[in-house]
């Protein structure tokens, strides 16, 4: 297993504080059991909770630890599959669907964010930023499907347009969302987990799930204890393993990195990325970028299908930084680390 899934994060660092919920300890029952406290889990957690249902949470670690707790921190449009591969695969109005609902789960995010009061940096401003001139007609694509689809928040930047946003010239062009933007994701999960609990979900962290019954009886167990439920909530993104059978070899994990720089101050942070957006480059394998909440640049990319990975990271991960902005040559990186991506084979949903 890589290292770096395990390398301590900058979120991890700068992390709200919340109290340890204690590890599954006997056999219990529930109407759903859940496992993996990250985005999906959580969510899952507090929609069902809320409607009245006795739910137990199953974490393998700590909350947020693996791929949502880890992540670029991008809130971002559509899927991983461009509209049109979609509509290829699922047909014109299955697609249309698939989109209504990503743009559903983005203002979802926002309402909680709101609802629940979860302090994670929320920023709004998304631009997909292009290396080569060929990939601006890529651009307009986008931009025609989303306004096909009702999302007109868009707008194509020239090469101008962009060194003005941007302290760099690398890029040729792009493509900017005011509907898409970032935040601090642990912090996000940690938000969902406050209120989960406080709508009378139970949460245990160090209970890694080692079986799983998905039978007409459900139940997960522990090495400490098991979950009898009459549901059962699969979240565990890339961090399943063989835990549950049926679904390995339907998604694969992929290993992104991830550096930050020591704190830049404003001026130094906004001559970079002068409105606060998220930024990621249109390349098969992006790479992206973003301010943090203290004025650092948090700068990821790459990926890696295998467990191998760089001796260094921060100084494998540094030159890549230095391509689009050089005058951080010199800068102190703080945090380097990895993380799981679950991805399905055809990149959409399966």
């Amino acid at each position: 297993m890589p290292k770096s899934i395990d390398a301590p994060s900058y979120y991890q660092a700068t992390a709200n504080a919340f109290p340890a919920c204690p590890p599954l300890q006997g056999d219990v029952a529930a109407d759903v059991c859940v496992i993996g406290a990250g985005f999906t889990g959580l969510s899952a957690a507090l929609e069902l909770a809320e409607a009245g249902y006795r739910v137990v949470v199953l974490e393998s670690g700590k909350i947020g630890q693996g791929a949502s707790g880890r992540n670029g921190g991008q809130i971002c449009s559509g899927f991983s599959a461009s509209q049109d591969k979609l509509e290829a695969q699922l047909g014109k109005d299955d697609a249309r669907k698939c989109f209504t609902m990503a743009e559903e789960a983005k203002a979802l995010v926002a309402s909680r964010i709101e609802r629940h009061r979860i302090d994670c940096d929320l920023q709004w401003g998304y631009i997909h930023a292009i290396p080569k001139p060929s990939h601006f007609d890529m651009l307009k694509s986008w931009k025609d499907e989303w306004d096909d689809l009702g999302y007109t928040d868009t707008q194509v930047l020239t090469k101008a347009e962009m060194e003005e946003k941007l302290g760099t010239r690398h890029y040729h062009g792009g493509l900017r969302e005011g509907g898409a933007g970032h935040f601090h994701p642990l912090n996000y999960c940690l938000g969902l987990a406050r209120a989960a609990l406080a709508a009378g979900a139970t949460i245990h962290e160090e209970s890694k799930v080692i079986d799983v019954d998905t039978g007409s009886s459900p139940m997960a167990r522990t090495a400490q204890g098991s979950v009898k439920a009459k549901f059962m909530v699969i979240a565990g993104n890339g961090y399943l393993g063989h835990t549950v059978k049926p679904l390995y070899g339907k998604v694969m994990p992929v290993t992104s990195y991830i550096i930050t720089t020591e704190p830049l101050g404003e001026n130094r942070a906004r001559a970079l990325v002068r409105d606060n957006e998220a930024v990621a480059d249109t390349n098969f394998i992006v790479d992206y970028f973003r301010l943090t909440g203290d004025n650092r640049l948090l700068f990821g990319g790459q990926a890696s299908y295998s467990t191998l990975e760089p001796a260094n990271l921060a100084e494998y991960m540094r030159p890549k930084m230095t391509k689009v902005f050089p005058q951080l040559r010199d800068v102190t990186i703080t945090h380097a680390w990895g993380g799981y991506i679950a991805i399905t084979y055809n990149r959409i949903p399966d």
